[in-house]
């Protein structure tokens, strides 16, 4: 029984150390960045990479402890920032649609298993749910502040200039975390 103790111990604590380098590496990931409307950043890769290399449930875990980090100001988010007004400001949708891509990933994960048509095409399903859940986010504190503006030019200022880079980082995150998980000890696979 103490020896059950412990292992449950040891995976657990290993199961924070996951989540805890997965926040940081989304926080680094984010600090590259080239200015736009939407900053450009990694940030996209390093979620995709977290959630398949650490499975769904440490991958969200990672995505929303980056997120509270963040609220709580610690500079983790793109060009350094931190709070809530990031969060609540016009770019702020998009980081928070990164939750919503962990929680895609890890239902089609826990429904579908973890096949790589399965990882692939939950990535692209959670993609379009964060650029739509952040431009809807954007149209509307965008317009509160300035004025309306159309959904063609929301998308072309948030959307389209992100989609084959976004699609770049995804198939690198798969590819990478395919070769560097078999060298981890996570349980996941």
């Amino acid at each position: 029984m103490e020896q059950v103790n412990r292992t449950n111990s040891f995976h657990r604590t290993l199961d924070l150390v996951y989540i805890a380098v997965g926040a940081a590496l989304i926080a680094v990931c984010s600090w590259i960045s080239i200015p736009m409307t939407v900053p450009f950043t990694l940030q996209t890769f390093a979620v995709s990479f977290m959630l398949v290399l650490l499975g769904g449930k440490r991958g969200t875990a990672s995505v929303l402890v980056y997120i509270l980090l963040g609220a709580a100001g610690i500079p983790v988010f793109a060009k350094f920032t931190s709070g809530i007004g990031v969060l609540t400001g016009s770019t702020g949708g998009y980081i928070i649609g990164f939750l919503f891509t962990g929680l895609i990933y890890w239902a089609a994960e826990r429904f579908l298993g973890n096949q790589l048509w399965v990882q692939a095409a939950a990535l692209l399903l959670g993609l379009a749910v964060c650029y739509a859940f952040g431009t809807a986010w954007f149209m509307v504190v965008y317009s509160r502040a300035n004025g309306a503006v159309a959904l063609n030019t929301v998308l072309g200022w948030c959307v389209y200039p992100f989609i084959i880079p976004d699609l770049v980082k995804l198939a690198m995150a798969v590819g990478i975390a395919g070769r560097v998980a078999p060298y981890l000890n996570n349980g996941k696979h």
